[in-house]
């Protein structure tokens, strides 16, 4: 059975798109995955060109990423919904309903990801690293 995983950061550019595509390569045919942003500005424009470059020297293509906006339908489409972090999650609880708040969680559980949005390129890098490394927690793989 095909597990349905929703990832979500604050515009959609950056991190939960890296971890859409980090999950569905690492899932393969165990997941369908999309992410979306808490807030709208982003919709519609491709991944920031930073993280395109730092998701490419990680083997990940997010050429074709558009972002949109995270809201309940895409919820309820979701098993699980990963926050990359704690003011992701406060949102998606706001928005959540007795059908969807108990599949939110923060995608690393216990610690955020940090937003490398206006901050030099390495933390980009830094970035894909820690969403990668906390990729298999999702799928029971073994850390990659």
């Amino acid at each position: 059975m095909t597990r349905r995983i929703l990832t979500v950061c604050y515009g959609n550019i950056c991190r939960s798109p890296v971890a859409a595509e980090v999950l569905a390569q690492l899932g393969g045919e165990i997941v369908e995955v999309r992410s979306a942003g808490i807030r709208d500005k982003s919709t519609g424009r491709p991944a920031h060109p930073f993280i395109l470059t730092a998701a490419a020297r990680h083997g990940y293509d997010l050429s074709g990423h558009r972002a949109r906006q995270v809201d309940l339908d895409l919820m309820h489409w979701a098993d699980t919904i990963l926050a990359m972090d704690a003011s992701n999650l406060a949102a998606l609880g706001e928005l959540a309903d007795e059908h969807t708040v108990g599949r939110i969680a923060l995608y690393l559980g216990d610690r955020d990801v940090s937003d490398p949005f206006g901050r030099p390129g390495d933390a980009f890098d830094r970035c894909v690293d820690v969403i990668v490394a906390g990729a298999a927690r999702h799928l029971q793989l073994p850390d990659v």
